[in-house]
C-alpha cells in the first residue's frame, strides 16, 4: 500500500492575488468548483484582506459562498487581521491560514510586521475564533532563507514553531517563499520539525524561482512531510523575486509523484482539464511542464522513415 500525500492548491489566492487583471468572480467559482472535483484535499480559495491591498480579492465573500462544497475537500482561507478573521467566520470556512515571516525584513517589507508584533496579532485572531471550530494554520515566510538578510537560522524557525503551537496553531507550513530553499536544507528542516512536533500538521511550500521545486519536494518527502501546497499551472510567485515563475505547479507536483507510484487521491487527467482554462482566463501562458509537455506515458509518431521502413 502506498504512503497517501495531501495536495493542496493555492492557485486561486496565492496565484490570482497578483496577476495584472481581475479574474471575474464567476469564473473563479467556476474554477474552483472544477478543482474540488479533482481530489484534492484542500483549495486555498482566497484572502480576506483589505481590497484596497489586494484589489483581485475584493470578492472574497462572494467567492466562498458562491462555491459548490464537495466532502472531503477543505476550503481554507488567509486572513491578515481579526478583521479578516470575522469576515471569514461568516463565510463558514474550514480553515483560517495565518501568514507570518521568520525574518524581521521580510516581514515588515510584506506585511509591514516584526514576527514578534505578527505573533501578537495572531493570539488575537486565534481569540476571537476561539469555539469556532476552525482550524488554524500558520504559513511561516522565508524558512529556508530572506531575500533581504539571506540564511535564516534553523533555531530561529524551530523557536517561531514552537511559539505558533504555544498560542494556539494546529498546523505550520514551511515556506520556501522566494525559492531560495536546496533539498539538503528541506530535508534537515522538516525532518527536525516532524520528530520534535510529532502532533502537529505540517505543510511544505515551495516556489520554482530558482528551478527547484519539485526538488526541494522530493526532499521534503524524504524527510517525512504528506501534505505539500501547489498552484495550478505554477501561478503565483512573490514581489521580492522579481521576474521569478510561482509556485510549484500542481499537476506537475501529482505528476511526479504518481510517477513514483505514490497515492495522491488525485485525477491528474482532470487537473490538467482544469489548467488548460488557465491561459484563457488569465490572457497569457502558464509555466507547467505536464501541460505543455504531456504526462510521460505519453506516445508519439514514429519518423515516416521508421514507419515506412516497418521499423
Amino acid at each position: 500500500m502506498s504512503k497517501r500525500l495531501y495536495i493542496q492548491d493555492v492557485a486561486t489566492r496565492d496565484g490570482f492575488q497578483i496577476e495584472a487583471a481581475f479574474v471575474p468572480t464567476a469564473d473563479k467559482i467556476a474554477l474552483i468548483d472544477r478543482l474540488s472535483h479533482t481530489g484534492l484535499a484542500k483549495i486555498e480559495v482566497t484572502s480576506f484582506t483589505s481590497p484596497k491591498a489586494i484589489p483581485n480579492l475584493r470578492d472574497a465573500e462572494e467567492v466562498m459562498r458562491g462555491i459548490q462544497r464537495v466532502a472531503g475537500v477543505e476550503y481554507t482561507v488567509l486572513v491578515p487581521n481579526v478583521k479578516g478573521c470575522e469576515r471569514a467566520l461568516s463565510c463558514a470556512v474550514d480553515e483560517i491560514n495565518l501568514v507570518m515571516s521568520a525574518s524581521d525584513s521580510h516581514g515588515l517589507a510584506n506585511l509591514r510586521m516584526t514576527p514578534e508584533q505578527s505573533l501578537r496579532q495572531f493570539a488575537e485572531i486565534i481569540e476571537v475564533s476561539r469555539g469556532s471550530g476552525v482550524f488554524i494554520n500558520a504559513s511561516l515566510s522565508t524558512t529556508f532563507g530572506c531575500p533581504f538578510e539571506g540564511e535564516v537560522a534553523d533555531s530561529r524557525v524551530y523557536e517561531l514553531i514552537q511559539r505558533l503551537l504555544d498560542i494556539g496553531v494546529q498546523g505550520v507550513t514551511l515556506c520556501d517563499t522566494t525559492g531560495m530553499a536546496d533539498p539538503a536544507q528541506v530535508e534537515r528542516i522538516c525532518r527536525e520539525a516532524l520528530q520534535r512536533w510529532p502532533e502537529a500538521v505540517f505543510t511544505a511550500h515551495f516556489h520554482n524561482t530558482r528551478g527547484m521545486g519539485l526538488a526541494n519536494a522530493l526532499a521534503a518527502l524524504n524527510a517525512g512531510i504528506k501534505r505539500f501546497d501547489a498552484s495550478l499551472g505554477g501561478l503565483g510567485g512573490c514581489p521580492y523575486a522579481p521576474g521569478a515563475s510561482g509556485n510549484i505547479c500542481t499537476e506537475d507536483l501529482v505528476h511526479m509523484f504518481q510517477r513514483m507510484g505514490l497515492d495522491t487521491g488525485v485525477d491528474l487527467n482532470a487537473l490538467l482539464d482544469a489548467a488548460t482554462t488557465l491561459p484563457g482566463l488569465l490572457g497569457h501562458d502558464v509555466p507547467g511542464a505536464i501541460l505543455k509537455a504531456g504526462k510521460s506515458d505519453r506516445r508519439y509518431p514514429k519518423p515516416k522513415w521508421m514507419q515506412e521502413a516497418g521499423l
